[in-house]
């Protein structure tokens, strides 16, 4: 007697982005950055205060921030204005400047005990890990928005990346520009990454006249 073949029976697993905000995460606007700045300074919190600027002017990905070494932004006793590195991604130079606020929390996250000897900018607190984990900083940018009343699901780590270049683009237009500071190798990655629409292009089109 032939033997009916009965449909799999599958647990119903939750979607993974049931109650998340998925895309693009937003840029922080100034306000923010300011608010959040002075918090951190309040707090007392070095750390986070050098990570949260640095974050903002190199304009990296996570993956490189927390990788950074005390020798790619400190030399001959001082912090650097520019630095360079290697991005993991795309194994392409890409410079930042630092700038001067963020040079005077560098330099006073450089004088805690926990730097003396440190390899690394960002060093973990224990002993198998050198450096924080992007996971670390994902969770660390959540409680920054949250802190001044942002909900945390509509910003990550890549907001700390596209908020400075946001307001580079929004007030010059120079997508040129902001290509070569996130070190993207081609301009098309740029247009995506900072929503730039048909209207954008038309408007800095109309702007120029030859």
């Amino acid at each position: 007697m032939p033997t009916a073949n009965l449909p799999a029976i599958r647990a119903c697993r939750p979607a993974w982005n049931k109650g998340r905000v998925v895309g693009q995460k937003r840029p922080l606007m100034p306000k923010h950055v300011w608010a959040i700045r002075v918090r951190l300074d309040i707090a007392g919190n070095h750390r986070d205060l050098a990570l949260f600027n640095l974050a903002i002017d190199s304009k990296l990905r996570g993956c490189d921030l927390v990788k950074l070494k005390v020798a790619d932004v400190y030399a001959a006793g001082q912090v650097k204005e520019r630095a360079s590195i290697i991005q993991s991604k795309t194994q392409r130079p890409v410079r930042f400047e630092i700038t001067e606020g963020t040079r005077r929390s560098l330099a006073r996250w450089m004088e805690e005990p926990l730097m003396i000897g440190s390899e690394y900018l960002w060093p973990g607190r224990f002993h198998e890990r050198l450096h924080i984990s992007t996971r670390q900083y994902a969770r660390l940018v959540r409680e920054w928005v949250r802190s001044i009343g942002l909900d945390p699901t509509s910003y990550g780590t890549h907001s700390m990346r596209r908020t400075k270049v946001a307001q580079i683009y929004r007030k010059t237009g120079n997508l040129r520009a902001v290509q070569l500071l996130l070190g993207h190798t081609k301009m098309d990655s740029t247009v995506r990454y900072l929503g730039v629409e048909l209207e954008d292009a038309l408007a800095i089109s109309e702007s120029v006249e030859i």
